[in-house]
């Protein structure tokens, strides 16, 4: 299933060989069909239904989330509940109003336009859209200085589906104009065990209760990590073992592909080793710990951070990043008899 939530292509991207022919054929096609997310799918199933039934364009949907739970995916089974084109774009692909005002006055009656990403939208372009969702009209300035003049342009109702990783970043002049603002939350491991049978079945692969079980129990909340997962795994019990997906054999390829038993990726354990190993639990600066891992300061912050301190292993601090107790139980580290913190005879955060 594609679950990325990330494009900057105007329009939907075309299948482009076997890995995208793939990911086409395990996205969900209605709301019957996708796992999860009970309370959005239910609110916008009323909205959708609610919209056909007046024979009008539906409400404009903001979905704000993390990254790889849906987004996408829900905005394409909108346009196919509505019947409608859908047109793919994202906010940093827009960076002057004059690129707005070319995808809006091209947009068909009924259209679902989806801009991913678009607290990154310019603030022209921002603006443009203020009226463009509220009146079904943008002003085109034509010229420069005192000659400038604006012609109005009516656009045909369509629907916006934004997008987005972070939400507060919103002005909320923006935000209020949403008709349906839906959150999506992590999946639970049995959602996932869901959506990787689904997949599994999909890709006429056989997989046991416990093999979907164990590959659900890695993939940190997310459906397209549980996907990527199944799809690594089907890899690995094609060559190396008879092709069916066992416990035993989900593990084994997971551990290949240096996934632990939490979920834990190669960049996640370099964060935690360092921090334990090098700096005795912390605290310590993010500049110093990505130095140490060999990684930037925003690939830190941004990809490893989240999923660590969502999972009790590392917390922020005004003096910097600390490990918790679970993070030196996890690693089967001892932490410092001090506490855990590198100064001897300084009691860290989370002392033991």
């Amino acid at each position: 299933m594609n679950w990325d939530d990330e494009t900057d292509r105007i329009v939907a991207p075309a299948a482009d060989g076997e890995d995208t022919a793939v990911e086409a054929a395990l996205r969900p096609k209605d709301l019957g069909e996708f796992v999860g997310q009970e309370k959005v799918r239910q609110q916008l199933d009323l909205v959708l239904k609610a919209a056909r039934q007046r024979g009008a364009t539906a409400d404009h949907v903001l979905l704000s989330g993390a990254p790889g739970l849906g987004k996408t995916t829900l905005s394409m089974i909108i346009a196919a509940e509505m019947g409608a084109p859908i047109r793919i774009t994202s906010g940093p692909a827009i960076q002057h109003a004059g690129d707005l005002a070319a995808i809006l006055s091209s947009l068909q009656e009924g259209e679902v336009l989806f801009l991913d990403e678009i607290h990154r939208m310019s603030r022209p372009a921002e603006e443009m859209l203020y009226m463009a969702m509220e009146d079904f009209r943008v002003d085109v300035i034509v010229g420069k200085g005192p000659g400038a003049t604006a012609i109005p342009l009516e656009l045909p109702p369509f629907t916006l589906v934004g997008a987005t990783t972070r939400a507060g970043l919103l002005p909320p002049p923006l935000r209020d104009r949403f008709g349906f603002t839906g959150h999506m939350e992590f999946y639970a491991p049995g959602e996932l065990e869901r959506v990787i049978r689904r997949s599994a079945g999909l890709l006429d692969v056989e997989i046991d209760p416990a093999g979907a079980a164990e590959i659900a129990g890695r993939s940190r909340g997310t459906p397209r990590i549980a996907n990527r997962l199944l799809r690594r795994v089907r890899d690995y019990a094609q060559v190396r073992a008879d092709g069916v997906i066992t416990r035993e054999v989900a593990a084994t390829a997971l551990q290949v592909y240096e996934v632990d038993g939490r979920g834990l990726d190669r960049l996640d354990r370099a964060v935690l080793e360092a921090l334990l190993k090098l700096f005795g639990g912390g605290p310590v600066g993010l500049s110093t710990l990505a130095v140490a891992v060999g990684e930037e300061r925003e690939t830190v912050e941004e990809v490893a951070e989240p999923f660590l301190v969502r999972e009790g292993l590392l917390a922020r601090t005004p003096r910097g990043r600390v490990a918790t107790p679970a993070a030196w139980a996890h690693l089967g580290l001892v932490p410092p008899q001090q506490g855990v913190t590198g100064s001897a005879g300084q009691q860290g955060l989370f002392g033991v």
